[in-house]
């Protein structure tokens, strides 16, 4: 994470009207962000964001392809091994700023065990995965990327389902930043987080290759 220079502001003699500003944004924003918590329904994705509600739209047929292959591999693992528990992109994550629904988490036997059949809002997750779209692309390479990376998120994947650009990119946290680990087409990825978890990076994108790793996984 970057370290923020706060000396211009800290020795600044407008110090006190700046915290004035800035205190009565954060207070507009909780007001705004527990309106959001009343008003949500799960028949919506949306995210609270920089103050903001984010509405988003029905996702394009490679993007669900991807999301779909990836979770049923996460999941389908995870569940066989008791790793954790691994939810979709309707988990809302509460950070200590935004709320987002990413298209896939996982969480570890330690925070899973604290969840029970009412938790409608999550933790920060461990491991994080963002399927990107021309819509969302922006926040899951900015706001989300520096959030996840500030707070705790050890493992990011960032997928790009774009006909003939087929990649993954995955992050994990080191010292406080995310380091890039690989950002491929092809071959194996593993997971630094989930344990023994690897797959061919093409059972991501294709329905065939998907479904031989699936195989492979259970025997």
């Amino acid at each position: 994470m970057t370290t923020l220079n706060l000396d211009p502001i800290l020795h600044s003699p407008r110090l006190p009207d700046i915290a004035a500003v800035l205190n009565e944004r954060l207070r507009d924003e909780a007001t705004r962000r527990e309106r959001f918590y009343e008003e949500m329904s799960d028949a919506q994705k949306v995210e609270f964001i920089d103050g903001e509600v984010v509405m988003h739209s029905p996702a394009r047929n490679r993007h669900l392809t991807a999301k779909l292959n990836l979770t049923r591999l996460i999941s389908t693992f995870v569940d066989q091994h008791g790793l954790g528990v691994v939810r979709d992109e309707k988990c809302l994550c509460v950070f200590p700023r935004n709320d987002y629904e990413p298209d896939i988490v996982f969480f570890g036997p330690e925070t899973a065990s604290r969840f029970h059949s009412n938790t409608m809002k999550f933790p920060v997750p461990d491991f994080a995965v963002e399927v990107l779209s021309e819509t969302t692309e922006h926040r899951d390479r900015g706001v989300k990327f520096e959030d996840y990376e500030a707070h705790g998120v050890q493992e990011y994947w960032i997928i790009d389902p774009t006909e003939g650009r087929e990649t993954v990119e995955q992050y994990v946290l080191e010292d406080g930043s995310f380091q890039l680990r690989l950002k491929s087409g092809s071959g194996e990825i593993a997971s630094q987080v989930i344990p023994n978890f690897r797959i061919p990076i093409l059972a991501i994108f294709d329905t065939k290759e998907n479904l031989a790793a699936l195989k492979t996984m259970l025997g």
